[in-house]
């Protein structure tokens, strides 16, 4: 069972889909948002949870203070999961973040939205290439001090940062699993030639 760790909703029970789906462990969560809190980047946070699964992260984040949490998941029986999941959190906390069941590219080209916090946390199976492409697209859609967080098995890749006009910030391993940490590039971060 996954819990809320911390925040309005704390203890609170969330279903995870049957298949298809990779939860973040609550290791990692615990130890990813601690770091997150002590750098103040949920309190009053537009957050955007990308191949949401259960909600899991974005729905932390909700009962951590973020002010908007969108969670975007293909899948239909996983986008019904985490739409279970977000009315209950909305219930202990009063933010109801938004499902939207559809893939994650498809969504960063239509919206018009911006964040402040973005997780990438797909499944093993999505390439390389498609992190970049997502990377690429949300891009644009961030404010000018948002933080994107990569979670991918460790054997993976650091993330493209520079090919997306973002820079990296640090990574971090947990067992098998490491967490990215990248910002929108600045002018110092690349220097005009």
């Amino acid at each position: 069972m996954t819990r809320i760790i911390a925040g309005a909703a704390r203890g609170l029970g969330l279903a995870v889909p049957d298949a298809g789906t990779r939860p973040t462990s609550d290791r990692v969560r615990e130890s990813l948002f601690g770091s997150l809190e002590t750098h103040d980047l949920i309190d009053g946070a537009r957050v955007l949870d990308l191949y949401a699964g259960s909600g899991a992260l974005g729905l932390e984040s909700a009962s951590r203070g973020a002010s908007a949490v969108d969670l975007v998941e293909k899948a239909r029986a996983a986008a019904a999961v985490a739409t279970r999941n977000a009315t209950a959190v909305a219930k202990a906390t009063g933010v109801s973040a938004r499902v939207h069941q559809t893939g994650v590219l498809p969504f960063l080209r239509s919206s018009t939205l911006t964040w402040d916090l973005v997780f990438i946390d797909p499944p093993y199976d999505v390439t390389d290439g498609e992190i970049g492409d997502v990377l690429t697209a949300l891009a644009p859609r961030l404010s000018p001090d948002a933080v994107v967080i990569v979670e991918r098995a460790k054997r993976s890749p650091a993330p493209d940062w520079a090919a997306a006009g973002m820079s990296a910030m640090r990574d971090k391993t947990y067992g098998d699993t490491t967490v990215w940490w990248g910002e929108p590039a600045t002018d110092e971060s690349h220097p005009q030639d």
